[in-house]
């Protein structure tokens, strides 16, 4: 729809400068009156209204655009709190005088954004190791939670949370954190942080001043990999073994922080014995280190029960816990936890007693709800129930379709398995651009690697994010590449 305001506004005053067309349009998502500013905008700052040009009245203007005088007024009040215009008493609105030299063409449009934009790729078989299960996911309790929260908790909204998280998520946590993981620790100890790389830029703060390399498992998670290196940290690779960490390589360090995830290792799955679990708390309290210990995917065993962190074996040692609720939850809610050692927590008050937290407050309030009201726990189980059959379903496709050309290393935990190759005449590369042609997304097992060197005999393969009735056809597909 197209509006031409009347020609007659002020010619004479304003030397013959007349308003141009507009164009408002209805169908547009754009208000009117965010049309009519961001027009006005433009020819003042391309020069068609100079400076001191007197605009139309608001009651004008509005009468020639055929629409309210409140789309007109906020246009206008927008356009002279940012200084394009300014207002004389009882003589209306002009045109400001701006320097047109830093008024750059970018500032005139712009771009309708897409709000929704579409995957690069999209994959039928999604083997990716951190997919979850929307099935798995309590919508409804959670919403629940979330409106509870919101209606009994009004006025903590107007504050801040806590730096280091609501006390009473903390209190949850450490009981949860005592009776199903083994930890003791205080509430006090308990710092709640937004994602495990939130929680690991706080520990490169604690740690930075006393040591300056960091030992990991080969192969092993890189996001922490990468994160410590990016904070200047040297980078020593263990390696990672049926028994976890090599502990012999260990032997020659001093002032070595060790990250390690003892209790399903990332990505082999093997689990850290307890008599290596004791010497390496014994390296660290003899040579200076610290230990990070990523309980990752400790919630997920499917025989036996959950091994007991190494942070419970010796609370008073310098281990810190890291643990989320991604791995089993949800990664969108961006809700982690970490418990430091007392030995810590003086330095943490130093660096941080200013921060604010920066997990939302609702979250958390809604967190402490669902646990409260035992959901957490019957959560666990649910998942446990639930993804040890996506568990079977991919050992039993494994074995349908690999049979003897193929061997299943760290089955019986987590989200994911390995499939180790009898033999492959591909590279890594080669792999993965077939899985893809297939339908089938694969990470590739180099990423896992500290030298990045290709791995041609190794799949990583997750079974959170795709369908439990896709699991054997997408394993039928990658058997073919191996034909």
């Amino acid at each position: 729809m197209y509006f031409a305001p009347s020609e007659r506004y002020n010619s004479e005053k304003n030397n013959g400068v007349r308003l141009t067309m507009f164009t408002l349009s209805s169908n547009d998502d754009t208000p009117l009156y965010r049309q009519l500013y961001q027009q006005l905008r433009e020819k003042i700052l391309t020069g068609k209204l100079p400076a001191d040009f007197k605009l139309p009245s608001i009651l004008g203007l509005a009468e020639e655009l055929e629409v309210s005088r409140n789309t007109v007024e906020s246009a206008f009040q927008e356009l002279c709190s940012e200084g394009y215009i300014y207002s004389r008493p009882r003589s209306g609105y002009f045109v400001s005088d701006i320097d047109k030299e830093y008024a750059g063409s970018s500032q005139l449009v712009r771009k309708k954004q897409d709000l929704h934009p579409r995957l690069s790729e999209s994959y039928r078989y999604d083997f990716h190791p951190a997919r979850l299960d929307p099935e798995v996911f309590p919508s409804a309790l959670w919403r629940r939670c979330l409106l509870d929260a919101l209606r009994s908790n009004v006025e903590a909204l107007s504050h801040y949370s806590e730096p280091q998280g609501e006390w009473g998520l903390r209190c949850n946590l450490q009981f949860y954190l005592e009776h199903s993981r083994g930890v003791l620790c205080s509430p006090d100890q308990i710092v709640i942080c937004s994602g495990l790389q939130h929680g690991l830029q706080i520990v490169t703060q604690l740690i930075k001043e006393s040591h300056t390399s960091v030992a990991v498992e080969n192969p092993g998670y890189h996001l922490p990999r990468d994160l410590f290196r990016n904070h200047g940290f040297k980078i020593i690779p263990i390696a990672s073994g049926p028994k976890g960490l090599a502990l012999h390589e260990l032997e020659t360090l001093s002032d070595t922080v060790v990250y390690v995830t003892p209790s399903h290792q990332m990505p082999l799955g093997h689990v850290m014995p307890v008599a290596d679990r004791l010497k390496l708390i014994s390296w660290a309290k003899n040579r200076n280190g610290i230990i990070i210990e990523d309980d990752y995917d400790s919630e997920l065993r499917y025989t036996g029960k959950p091994i007991s962190s190494l942070q419970g074996l010796s609370p008073d040692s310098n281990i810190i816990y890291q643990g989320t609720f991604s791995k089993v939850f949800s990664p969108a809610l961006r809700l982690s936890y970490m418990v430091l050692p007392h030995a810590f927590l003086s330095v943490y008050q130093r660096f941080f007693r200013n921060h604010l937290s920066p997990v939302p407050l609702l979250s958390q309030l809604a967190m402490i709800t669902f646990m409260e009201r035992g959901h957490w726990e019957q959560h666990i189980r649910r998942a446990r129930i639930f993804y040890k059959k996506k568990h079977a379903v991919m050992l039993r496709a494994i074995g349908d379709y690999f049979g003897d050309r193929a061997e299943v290393i760290g089955q019986g935990a987590g989200l994911h398995i390995v499939l180790k190759l009898a033999k492959t005449l591909k590279d890594e590369a080669t792999i993965l651009d077939q899985a893809r042609q297939h339908g089938c997304r694969l990470l590739p097992f180099s990423d896992f690697s500290v030298t990045d060197r290709p791995e041609n005999d190794k799949l990583l393969l997750g079974f959170g994010g795709i369908g439990i009735k896709d699991i054997p056809r997408g394993i039928e597909k990658l058997s073919k590449i191996y034909t």
